[in-house]
This record gives structure tokens, C-alpha cells and sequence, in this order.
């Protein structure tokens, strides 16, 4: 697997990142353990996690595996803080104390990035700022960086942490159900050298072309945690899309996942995707796409029926 620099850091981290959503909810210690064995064997190294992933139990289970399965130094982790209890809270306070709880439940003194998971307008942009920066001067955290927030207000942290630490790596959903990133955020990512991560680059499991027909039993939109995540793409517009990246995996002998997975991969300013997954079998089912470099006429007509609108 390819390995990144993220941004203009020193840091660098695989192409393809495994996220740790159902950790704990959907997926068990033993699949989890199975799930990150196949990811590091596939040359991974980004392991994304947040401390709202079933209510801190995908931490508890990432910090088991720490202790007995893998070394820390293979991992590159990325985790995000800023929401507790359904409430966004990027305050001092707030932020510092699920950091040191994150920590914790990690068995690890720093996390390699830290993100701000989501926007406040409760609190100002310095004060956030400085959280990020203390962060960084005190070892908790090797990077920091955002995760969900506008173009205009990645600019502002980017001012405010200019220089020691700086602003490493942005994060956001991208694929080819939604491609708003490349309107203002993406631009703004590369004139600041920050990174950019991209979440759910296969649109909530959408374009594994599994819902073409029905909702599959054992799928997440038939889960109730996460009906509603993937129910804004099952329409007739993402079928639209859907059906033209079955048609680019039919021509080149691949499965559906794996052209949406190389095309938010290969796309223009994206340092690293990440993908998470059920069972192990359906990360080696993202995984296979390791190899995958779509033909620049397939890309080409991917990018025409999915041209970037603002949302």
C-alpha cells in the first residue's frame, strides 16, 4: 500500500486508513483484532477512531489491542474529540479532558493526530486554537488537526496555529455521492499545505452496489444506529451513479467497491481515505482495491456524472 506524507508535514501514513465506527457496537474484540491483522498485513497504518464510537468502547477495544496484538509504533491513530453526550464542545476544558480520556482508555501517552471532530460557535476559534497547540507542546499529541468544518473556518485555525504546530490535516466526507469538498475545502487544503483525510469515500457503503436491488438484511441501512446515515443516498440520483460505477467494475474485471474506493483515493489532494467495515471479509473486499489504478477514461467519465455541487 502507498504511503503518504499528510500535508506538508513530516507524517507519514497509508493511502488507505481503517476506521473503527462499529468497533464495539457492530463488531466484536475478536473481529476487530482479525479486521486491524488483514489491514497491517495490506501495509496499513492509519487506525481513525473518536471517542464517541460506541460511547468510548471502540478505544477500550483498540487499547486491548495494544496491549496484545500489535505494536504502537505500526499504528499511525487519528482520533477526534469535541462531542459528548450529542453536544458539540470544542472548549478548553472539554476538548482536554476527553483527549486525556482517550488517552487512557488507549493505554497511550500521545495519539499521533487530533482532531476538533466538529464545529462550535459556543466557543472562539483561539481558544480552540490554543487547546490544539497545548496539545502538541505537552506530548498528548504528535499533529492536530479539523474534522467537519468549513473551508472559511479551517483557514482561521490554519492562521491561529501558523507556524509551531501548525495545522496538519483536515478531515471530511468525500465520494462520488458527494464531491462538495472539492468546491472551497479541497482548494483551501492545498494553499495551506494542510492534508486532507477523506471519510466514507465509499458513500456509506452505497457504492458497493449492494443496495441496487433491496436493503440487505445484515446492512447498515437495516441497522436502526445507522439507518439514517446511509438512508440520503439511496436515491434515485446516487442509483444513477451507483449504476455507472458498476458499469466502469464490470469493464475492468473488479468488484464496484473497489472503483469508488481508488477513485476518492486518487483524487486530486487527498492524502488518505478511510474505510471501515463490519466483518473482515468486507475489509478485504475495500482492501483489494490496493492495487487499482482507474484508467484515466474511466476517471474521466466518473468525474463528468458526478460533477462537485456545493450541499
Amino acid at each position: 500500500m502507498e504511503w503518504r506524507r499528510l500535508g506538508r508535514t513530516g507524517l507519514r501514513t497509508s493511502s488507505v486508513g481503517l476506521g473503527t465506527m462499529t468497533w464495539g457496537r457492530d463488531t466484536d474484540e475478536h473481529e476487530a483484532a482479525e479486521q486491524l491483522k488483514v489491514f497491517l498485513d495490506a501495509g496499513g497504518s492509519l487506525l481513525d477512531t473518536a471517542a464517541t464510537y460506541s460511547d468510548g468502547g471502540a478505544l477500550d477495544i483498540i487499547g486491548g489491542l495494544l496491549r496484545e496484538e500489535v505494536d504502537r509504533d505500526e499504528l499511525v491513530i487519528a482520533a477526534r474529540s469535541g462531542v459528548a453526550h450529542g453536544r458539540v464542545d470544542a472548549s478548553r476544558g472539554a476538548l482536554l479532558r476527553s483527549l486525556d480520556e482517550t488517552l487512557r482508555r488507549l493505554g497511550t501517552d500521545h495519539v499521533d493526530v487530533w482532531l476538533v471532530q466538529a464545529p462550535d460557535p459556543g466557543t472562539p476559534a483561539h481558544e480552540t486554537a490554543s487547546t490544539l497547540a497545548h496539545a502538541v507542546r505537552s506530548g498528548r499529541a504528535r499533529y492536530v488537526g479539523l474534522a467537519n468544518h468549513p473551508a472559511w473556518q479551517v483557514a482561521r485555525l490554519a492562521t491561529l496555529l501558523e507556524g509551531d504546530p501548525g495545522l496538519a490535516c483536515v478531515q471530511t466526507e468525500m465520494s462520488l455521492l458527494n464531491r462538495s469538498a472539492e468546491a472551497e475545502l479541497l482548494p483551501a487544503a492545498e494553499a495551506l499545505g494542510v492534508g486532507l483525510i477523506a471519510w466514507s469515500p465509499l458513500g456509506r457503503g452505497v457504492l458497493s452496489a449492494k443496495y441496487r436491488h433491496s436493503v440487505p438484511a445484515d446492512s447498515r441501512a437495516a441497522s436502526p444506529h445507522l439507518r439514517g446515515f446511509v438512508e440520503p443516498y439511496l436515491t434515485a440520483e446516487a442509483r444513477r451513479v451507483v449504476e455507472a460505477v458498476a458499469t466502469a467494475a464490470d469493464g475492468l474485471g473488479r468488484a464496484p467497491v473497489e472503483v469508488a474506493l481508488a477513485w476518492a483515493r486518487d483524487a486530486p489532494g487527498v492524502s488518505s481515505v478511510v474505510v471501515g467495515a463490519r466483518t473482515p471479509a468486507q475489509l478485504r473486499g475495500s482492501l483489494a482495491a490496493v492495487d487499482l489504478e482507474l484508467p484515466d477514461e474511466i476517471r474521466d467519465v466518473l468525474d463528468e456524472i458526478t460533477t462537485p455541487t456545493p450541499r
